[in-house]
């Protein structure tokens, strides 16, 4: 049964003259008969007392995105009311069929005026909706929230999380020295590089050579081999791998993994001749926490003693966020929109794309609680204030006394999921090396796209993916249709979480399983999106 889809609970800043309008010209029937259920529309939005033009998606009440019930579907048009082409991306959405998400290979685009025409049954849990195109980076996302039957009783606060720049997303890419000409969602007459496959996963495969300058887009002279990591020059295999036994000790959870046991290098420069970790590539004008900065965060009013579920929403298009909880003790009870096993804590990584539900409780005596989103491996900050009625809020410095360290595997080794895989061999695996070469080109087995080799596999196969990430960036891995297991890393193998986009740290081998379920063509790539649009993307073709 289709419902009703009720609006996001946020509270967003006010739009200025025009900035809803939608354009209905040239729509089919179905369209003009009811009210769209999501108009894509230019807005304007202010940005520390200056006025910038930014995308919203919104429905019949004016509100963004979607907040709906488990259950529910998600029926109806969604109009294109910007003057360009669009693709739009239901993330987390792993019950819509491979034609009813524009981001796939040969999907095409909506029109300008156009709408297209989606039925689907919404997953439950905290999703959200993008675009595939440098028009992320102008806000061009939203929640895509379904409330779970055992949610309970509890106030649910969505935070939608951004990285924002005055500048154009085309102007931020010239900056990087990058090209989007590889990022798009055609292809480039160049020769394949094929990935590693082994149909018998285990029995000898071995991962593509690492790109010879892989640094050569920053600067930074090519590094030598370091031990432990197959099939790089230099680096001299490790026993057991891919099936990972007899790995170095898991780094205990909370503490940064760094080189996961290899002498804690990561975040140290010089090293041997190493290029420094580095996590922010971009100079980002304001981080904004439901369109708002600290300057004025949004202030979410509940009662003493209440129970409320933070839905925090990593939109951001370059930047992970550490989530701080101050002097509330959150309770982990989902991440990606897949439930796990309740773990408690105050400091949370949040990637590109990833998402994470968190249960507080205010205490009797009321007060202001102040939710942030610190900047990995910087001090900037954003984020939301919860308070009891009366309290005062009090001013809350953008800027943190100490930088936020670099994201890791920490939380994923922490928690579990409630709803694991069942235990059977793989089918297949795949090796897929991360790679950086000259002219901010990112590359998956030292291919960019357009000239990738897809994997390929079957309906009813599960496969494993082992990322090797020999960059001295993060690579938070999405893929597009489907959930995966985290089941791996330098450590050894685990029993992780489920979910749909993972942390890949530098110099951190990460692996995924995922049970193939429905036939399609699947995207496969970082979600910082200056990564994916020059090139680190690939596809996952599924028979």
């Amino acid at each position: 049964m289709t419902a009703a889809l009720a609006a996001s609970s946020l509270d967003r800043r006010r739009f200025l003259a025009g900035g809803s309008a939608m354009v209905l010209a040239g729509l089919a029937g179905p369209a003009r008969a009811a009210p769209p259920l999501l108009t894509v529309a230019p807005r304007i939005l202010e940005v520390k007392g200056k006025a910038a033009q930014v995308f919203g998606l919104t429905g019949p009440t004016g509100r963004s995105g979607v907040f709906a019930a488990e259950g529910d579907r998600f029926a109806g048009a969604v109009v294109n009311g910007t003057p360009d082409p669009l693709i739009m991306h239901w993330h987390g959405q792993i019950f819509a069929a491979h034609d009813q998400d524009r981001s796939r290979p040969g999907g095409g685009e909506t029109a300008p005026g156009a709408a297209d025409q989606h039925d689907f049954l919404l997953t439950p849990g905290t999703h959200w909706m993008h675009s595939h195109q440098m028009t992320e980076q102008r806000l061009l996302a939203a929640p895509m929230v379904a409330r779970e039957k055992d949610a309970g009783d509890v106030k649910d606060v969505v935070v939608m999380l951004h990285d924002f720049a005055f500048r154009s997303p085309l102007e931020i890419l010239a900056e990087l020295g990058g090209s989007s000409a590889h990022g798009g969602h055609g292809s480039h007459a160049a020769a394949p590089t094929p990935p590693v496959v082994d149909d018998h996963a285990g029995h000898g495969a071995a991962p593509a050579p690492a790109p010879a300058d892989e640094h050569a887009g920053h600067g930074t002279p090519a590094r030598p081999g370091m031990p432990g990591m197959p099939g790089m020059p230099g680096m001299p295999g490790m026993p057991g791998m891919p099936g990972m036994p007899g790995m170095m000790n898991h780094p205990m959870p909370g503490m940064p993994m760094g080189m996961g046991g290899m002498g804690g290098m990561g975040g140290m420069a010089g090293v041997g001749g190493m290029a420094m970790v580095h996590a922010n590539d971009i100079a980002y004008d304001a981080h904004l926490a439901n369109d708002r900065t600290l300057d004025d965060p949004e202030v979410v009013r509940c009662e003493r003693g209440a129970r409320v579920r933070l839905r925090i929403i990593n939109g951001a298009t370059a930047t992970a966020y550490f989530i701080d909880t101050g002097a509330l003790v959150a309770e982990v009870v989902a991440v990606d929109g897949s439930p796990c096993r309740s773990y408690p804590n105050t400091i949370f990584p949040l990637a590109q794309g990833q998402r994470i539900d968190l249960v507080v409780t205010l205490p009797p005596q009321g007060g202001a609680f102040p939710i942030l989103a610190q900047v990995e491996a910087d001090r900037m900050r954003t984020g939301i204030v919860l308070a009891t009625p009366g309290a005062a809020v009090p001013k809350i410095e953008a800027t943190a006394a100490v930088a936020a360290p670099h994201t890791d595997l920490s939380l994923d080794l922490a928690i579990a999921s409630r709803t694991p895989l069942a235990p059977r061999r793989p089918d297949r695996m795949f090796h897929l090396m991360l790679g950086e070469e000259p002219g901010y080109r990112w590359t998956i087995n030292g291919a960019v796209h357009g000239e990738h080799q897809p994997l390929e596999a079957k309906v009813g196969e599960r496969i494993e993916i082992m990322f090797m990430n020999p960059t001295m960036m993060m690579h938070p891995m999405h893929l597009h249709g489907h959930r995966f297991q985290v089941v791996g890393t330098r450590g050894g193998r685990f029993n992780g979480p489920v979910r749909d986009t993972v942390i890949v740290p530098p110099r951190t081998p990460v692996m995924v399983a995922v049970d193939l379920d429905k036939p399609g063509e699947w995207f496969l790539h970082c979600h910082h999106l200056y990564h994916m649009a020059t090139g680190m993307m690939t596809e996952l073709r599924v028979t």
